[in-house]
């Protein structure tokens, strides 16, 4: 991974707990950990991880409250949770995965299978947060296309609207009032035109900072590719 990923670890079991941090600790990751879901709540504020390993039952409030709590807050419902239960049971992990649960394990836990399934899912939430970069750039160089055709269009109807006036300043055989206001609509019309392409040069620039910002936080396809080989070789392991 190309940098330390945050994990909160949520149990009321201090074993379990002390286990996550040592264990997790030595493979690379940050970890915190809470002893209930209030505390873990606080802690989601406070730490933002990368990914939580909630227990089920605990006390003060439940891992299946605490996670409705995060999915239905748009500034956590992206944080992925892999759910721990002494259940073994279909319907609780039916219920979890609709939820918004990304992995369920069941009590008692093989470590290599827990870290096997941690590595998985951040793999999971990193490509799809490569592939909302990808689309977020094609969006707008869609709304870049749509927005330079409208104003091309004006652009050439101004000038339409121009060559319609010169056409008529030189044809023009009346009196002198008559001109000057021919002069004054074409003035009008060439402060209209620059400020299309003013337009039209404020809407480039703005895209191509945004475009360059989305591009700092995307990984290329080659590296990405890289990366999951990595993984899948470490699961085997």
């Amino acid at each position: 991974m190309n940098s330390r990923k945050k994990i909160l670890v949520i149990d009321d079991d201090m074993i379990s707990l002390e286990f996550f941090e040592v264990m997790l600790s030595k493979l690379g990751f940050i970890v915190e950990k809470a002893e209930n879901g209030e505390e873990g709540f606080a802690m989601v504020k406070k730490f933002f991880p990368d990914l939580i390993i909630l227990d089920n039952i605990m006390p003060k409030m439940s891992g299946w409250e605490l996670t409705k709590i995060l999915k239905a807050d748009p500034n956590y419902q992206e944080i992925p949770i892999i759910m721990l239960s002494a259940l073994d049971d279909v319907k609780d992990k039916v219920e979890g995965f609709e939820l918004g649960i990304d992995d369920y394990i069941t009590k008692p836990f093989n470590f290599s299978e827990v870290l096997a399934r941690i590595r998985a899912v951040l793999r999971n939430r990193e490509l799809f947060a490569q592939i909302v970069a990808r689309e977020s750039r094609l969006s707008l160089a869609e709304k870049l296309s749509t927005d330079m055709k409208n104003n091309v269009l004006e652009f050439i109807r101004s000038m339409d609207d121009l060559d319609e006036t010169i056409k008529k300043v030189t044809d023009l055989d009346q009196s002198q009032t008559d001109l000057s206001e021919l002069l004054k609509d074409l003035k009008q019309k060439s402060l209209l035109v620059r400020k299309n392409l003013a337009g039209l040069d404020t809407r480039i620039e703005q895209t191509m900072i945004e475009w360059e910002n989305l591009k700092k936080n995307e990984i290329g396809l080659t590296t990405l590719e890289n990366q999951i080989r990595r993984s899948l070789q470490q699961e085997q392991e």
